[in-house]
């Protein structure tokens, strides 16, 4: 069975959508959950990650919180295991 990472989100958040569209050009699926329609969901992403800012990414024990694209592609630079199970590429030659 397939595990699938969780990004969650918030409704017009600017950040959420840039996420969303990284993900999806990457063919990386991700379970998108809505803390705000969903107050279980809001608990857990604060309960992982400290915080309540969106988006929040969430895979095994690799968190990024509050995050840009850049943002997140730089955390999974210092995580190539993470960045190879998500099957997304090194783009940052010079990284």
């Amino acid at each position: 069975m397939k595990h699938v990472p969780i990004l969650y989100v918030r409704r017009g958040c600017p950040w959420c959508r840039k996420a969303l569209a990284f993900f999806s050009s990457h063919g990386v699926e991700v379970e998108v959950r809505d803390v705000d329609q969903s107050y279980p969901h809001l608990k857990r992403m604060i309960e992982v990650s400290g915080q309540s800012l969106t988006p929040t990414f969430e895979y095994d024990d690799f968190v990024v919180a509050d995050f840009s694209v850049d943002e997140l592609l730089d955390e999974l630079q210092e995580r190539p295991d993470v960045q190879m199970r998500l099957g997304i590429a090194d783009d940052n030659p010079t990284g």
